[in-house]
């Protein structure tokens, strides 16, 4: 018999490799429920881009931290893991099995490694950040951070601009990289007893660009272009951060007339297979993954049941 007792499963990976899937399919077996790890399914209203479960899989499994934030409102990592907590212990009182499932990192992070406490913002010097990414551009801000702190901006995006400017204002507040602070932090799972066990889906690169590629084509085959015309329609700004994420950044240029249709398929296309380069390049330098082809679902289910039964 399956022991769920403070027991955690998470399975971690790039975009597209099939996570949702066997998550589902690990949810129906052992029980559980499921918290997603996606920075971007967070906001109402932004589903197709965002690849949300559809709503006949989230009535057959539960999911949590799915449509819990406005377009609009500021949401945090430091808030995701303050919810996530809460649903964990929400779903162990039940007598089920937790599992968190996503390839947002910084995310990810603060839930199992936890994020240090400080330094809190400086308007200041977060407003000459800003005026110098306007005058310079982002990228004058982004050298910077490949200066002081590479290990961190390798794990993000170039374009991560409020990402960019937090790493720099920790540094010029403390005199010290984000990514030291990083390791100088306390999980906050494993600080409450709870016991975890990590899964790292990968796929072979090919494999993996083609399933984005089909991916992408289905997005916009069901509508991305429209639902972010509506969304703008109902007056969520283009700067709101949803909008800043793949697809919806590139339906906008097509929007403005800018590119081509095409050319935006093709731009989510190729930037999709740089995140999720950088999300693997993130995840196996995380500490306490043990990772698997994404097709070997007999040897997983083996794993975790093993896991499980301990």
């Amino acid at each position: 018999m399956v022991n769920n007792q403070k027991k955690i499963l998470i399975i971690v990976g790039p975009t597209a490799v099939g996570k949702s899937a066997l998550a589902v399919d690990l949810a129906k077996k052992f029980r559980g429920e499921i918290i997603s790890c996606d920075s971007r399914q967070i906001y109402r209203g932004f589903d197709i881009g965002t690849d949300k479960p559809p709503a006949a899989v989230r009535q057959a499994v539960p999911h949590h931290l799915i449509d819990v934030a406005a377009p609009e409102e500021k949401f945090s990592a430091a808030d995701f893991a303050r919810l996530a907590l809460e649903e964990i212990d929400l779903i162990i009182s039940r007598g089920n099995l937790p599992l968190i499932v996503g390839g947002t990192g910084l995310y990810h992070r603060a839930l199992v490694e936890g994020l240090f406490p400080g330094p809190g913002r400086d308007d200041g010097l977060r407003t000459r950040l800003k005026e110098e990414a306007q005058n310079k551009g982002l990228d004058s801000l982004y050298r910077q951070l490949q200066q002081i702190d590479p290990a961190y901006a390798e794990k993000i995006s170039p374009a991560d601009g409020l990402r960019i400017i937090r790493a720099l204002e920790v540094f010029y507040l403390t005199g010290q990289p984000l990514s030291r602070h990083f390791d100088r932090t306390v999980s906050p799972l494993e600080n409450r007893g709870f016991i975890l066990y990590q899964i790292g889906l990968k796929l072979k690169k090919e494999e993996l660009y083609r399933r984005i590629d089909e991916r992408v084509n289905r997005m916009f085959a069901e509508g991305l272009v429209k639902e972010a015309k509506q969304l703008l329609e109902r007056g969520i700004s283009e700067q709101s951060t949803p909008f800043k994420g793949l697809g919806y950044r590139q339906v906008l240029r097509y929007l403005k007339g800018e590119i081509s249709l095409e050319e935006a398929i093709t731009l989510t296309q190729i930037e999709t297979r740089h995140y999720a380069k950088r999300q693997l390049t993130w995840f196996k330098k995380s500490r306490g993954i043990t990772w698997f082809e994404a097709g070997d679902r007999e040897g997983l289910k083996k794993y975790i049941k093993e896991c499980l039964s301990a």
